[in-house]
């Protein structure tokens, strides 16, 4: 797999290929269809199967107090498209160069004159362009001029429901993870550095791994069962999101307990893959009660991450 940042000193190898644009947040199952057909375009025109995506999102720039927070960070969404396939990401510094373009503009300084795509696959709510006024039928037109091949890839649906990002998102709001695992293929996931909080979970038997510096979405309030990576293995875990009404700390907080983890975290960068939502934040009459409360959902996380 290659990176690379920018159209400057492109590989050869990486021009006349397949080419697929877009966001890709989460890098879902109806992405995974649309790369699956990427690759295949490429092994017809026998070049690159190559995505070109931006970073920041264009929303982040034209509508930052609307623009959603992202499902996926950029080195995650290289990985998860490497072993879905693809050959190269080529990442865009979003910038007033770029949202200037019109369509006509984009498509042929980017798709022709830099990356000399041979075949291009696209979803059906695709647009690109100045305003968003290139629409997949307008890129229909566009390549059928110049002799690309081009092909729409068909949506994914479960239950009922076509995936989207969109909807995986709302999923992670309501703490549906496990609906949002099921849309995405493997299970949501976020990273964040670990920092010093008031130890009181060692206190009580569950020292807790504070993570703040979170680039990705959160998940709803609640407890969750999980599992974290650390030092290079996956450990079972218990996840706190909210507060701690049961000793009035009113402030939202991301606490993992990393069962059978022995030593320190601090200052580590750790990721958690969530695995199901176990129940609501609430008040405990005694520590006594959180106690048995606590025991109850580790042994559940425990049972759950194995599964």
């Amino acid at each position: 797999m290659i990176v690379l940042r920018g159209l400057n000193d492109l590989p050869e190898t990486l021009r006349g290929g397949a080419l697929a644009i877009g966001n890709f947040d989460g890098v879902h199952l109806g992405h995974a269809r649309l790369v699956e057909r990427l690759v295949a375009m490429a092994r017809r025109v026998e070049g690159a199967a190559v995505v070109f995506t931006f970073d920041p999102p264009p929303a982040r720039i034209l509508r930052p107090e609307a623009a959603p927070e992202p499902l996926i960070w950029l080195e995650r969404k290289a990985e998860v498209l490497a072993d879905l396939g693809v050959d190269a990401v080529l990442v865009y510094a979003t910038d007033a160069d770029l949202l200037a373009m019109d369509a006509q503009e984009f498509f042929a300084r980017v798709v022709r004159q830099r990356l000399n795509a041979r075949a291009m696959v696209e979803g059906p709510n695709f647009f690109f362009g100045h305003n968003r006024t290139g629409t997949v039928e307008v890129l229909r037109q566009y390549c059928g001029d110049a002799g690309i091949l081009f092909e729409v890839a068909q949506p994914v649906e479960i239950g009922g429901q076509i995936v989207s990002s969109s909807r995986i998102r709302n999923l992670i709001l309501t703490g549906r993870v496990d609906a949002a695992r099921a849309m995405l293929g493997r299970a949501y996931r976020i990273r964040g550095t670990v920092v010093r909080g008031a130890a009181r979970g060692a206190t009580l038997g569950y020292p807790t791994a504070n993570l703040e510096q979170i680039d990705t979405l959160v998940p709803a309030e609640g407890i969750y069962a999980a599992r974290a990576l650390a030092h290079g293995t996956w450990y079972p875990t218990a996840v706190s999101l909210g507060p701690n009404p049961t000793f009035d700390e009113g402030r939202l907080k991301v606490e993992a307990y990393l069962v059978g983890y022995q030593g320190s975290l601090y200052a580590e960068r750790i990721e958690v893959d969530f695995l199901a939502r176990l129940r609501d934040i609430r008040r405990f009459a005694s520590v006594d009660a959180l106690l048995a409360q606590m025991a109850n959902d580790v042994a559940r996380t425990v049972e759950v991450a194995a599964g």
